[in-house]
């Protein structure tokens, strides 16, 4: 049973064009050619990925924060029974209603028990500290790897010319450089889904892992079918703007506004131009048209473009976006991942948070100061005039 469903999927009429065969690509004469079980590195590629990450956020990212004057700190709640088990097993948000009821069970303030439910929702938030971590971490590898897929790839006639992407093809020899490639930008994209679970939250959340799953579909069917030399000019054009927009984030949790709008805006044009113009116009066009002037229509051909158009799907999906944040950066002056619903609030209710403290430390110092005969300003206050 096995082996017959092994048989069908590995059928040459699905992966290759008509009058090729698997064992016109097995190595010969010191040529060596892609086989689908050289994917399985990029599970231990991931885990080693994870491990590297660990240490790159704690030994370099979060004295880079600190440098930045980002804190990591965490607001602790006094512990209160009541209000923590209505916290798990009620609602974190408790309506005026259930604010009275809470306040009169644990012998506190209606306005107490809001400030405590606020920082205990607080406390389970990521704080800036773990987004630059995260932030940091993703320009650190996008900046390796697009500076690895120069290297790579500016001596290679392909890059300048699109029709020695087909030239030769299937029978195209594999080359060290294009596996290290491969393998690294999957071995990536598996770390970014096993870490999903830890990884802030967002609000396209669900956009971002059918990109992931669709990013490792894409690279190992183009691995499997011999696509290399298109899939690397798929992942230079990627990786480029994605730099951008991770040291733009990394400025913004540091709160360095200008420097953050001037990398978004350079973000937004790298953006815009290789993802809505050099992917649709040079890469799709290459991996569309040209091939038929060398090859009949097949399966894999037809479903390597499939993914290519869902991939563009994405890029117009963020590029919508990528619009607002800049209509937003220039009405307002100040960008806001309009993804990070979660962050809005936690924002805010941070900002509520230090007004009530403001207030609690000015009333604090007029009470002192009334104690002691002065008055706000601390000026002294004539006898018999304190109550006016």
């Amino acid at each position: 049973m096995f082996q017959t469903i092994k048989d069908w999927f590995w059928l040459e009429s699905f992966w290759l064009p008509p009058a090729v065969t698997w064992s016109d690509l097995e190595d010969h004469d010191g040529l060596v050619f892609v086989k689908p079980s050289h994917l399985y590195m990029t599970i231990p590629c991931a885990f080693g990925l994870l491990i590297i990450r660990h240490f790159f956020e704690k030994f370099i990212a979060t004295p880079l924060a600190k440098k930045f004057g980002i804190k990591e700190e965490v607001q602790k709640v006094i512990p209160n029974a009541i209000l923590e088990h209505f916290f798990k097993h009620s609602t974190r948000r408790p309506s005026q209603t259930d604010t009275y009821g809470l306040a009169k069970k644990s012998n506190l303030t209606e306005r107490q028990v809001e400030r405590w439910f606020r920082r205990r929702r607080n406390q389970e938030r990521p704080n800036r500290m773990k987004k630059f971590q995260e932030a940091c971490w993703r320009f650190a590898f996008y900046l390796m790897m697009t500076v690895a897929g120069i290297a790579f790839l500016y001596d290679k006639p392909w890059i300048y010319d699109l029709w020695e992407v087909w030239n030769g093809y299937p029978r195209q020899p594999l080359l060290p450089s294009q596996y290290w490639y491969y393998i690294l930008e999957m071995g990536f994209y598996w770390s970014l889904i096993f870490a999903l679970g830890s990884d802030v939250k967002r609000k396209d959340f669900l956009a971002h892992v059918i990109h992931h799953l669709a990013a490792l579909s894409l690279m190992s069917f183009s691995w499997c079918a011999n696509y290399i030399r298109s899939g690397t000019l798929v992942m230079i054009v990627h990786d480029v703007a994605d730099i951008w927009l991770e040291s733009a984030k990394m400025f913004s949790y540091a709160g360095w506004t200008q420097t953050c709008n001037t990398l978004f805006f350079i973000f937004s044009t790298v953006f815009f131009i290789s993802r809505l113009v050099i992917f649709p116009f040079w890469i799709l066009h290459c991996t569309l048209v040209v091939p038929m002037l060398y090859l009949e229509p097949f399966f894999s051909y037809i479903f390597l473009n499939m993914q290519l158009m869902l991939l563009q799907g994405l890029h117009l999906y963020w590029g919508y976006f990528i619009l607002k944040m800049l209509k937003r950066c220039i009405f307002t002056k100040n960008i806001q991942d309009v993804r990070s619903d979660d962050e809005d609030e936690y924002e805010e209710e941070e900002e509520e948070e230090e007004e009530e403290e403001k207030e609690e430390a000015t009333k604090g110092k007029e009470r002192d100061c009334l104690k002691n005969g002065l008055g706000a300003d601390r000026h002294l206050i004539p006898n018999g005039q304190h109550g006016r």
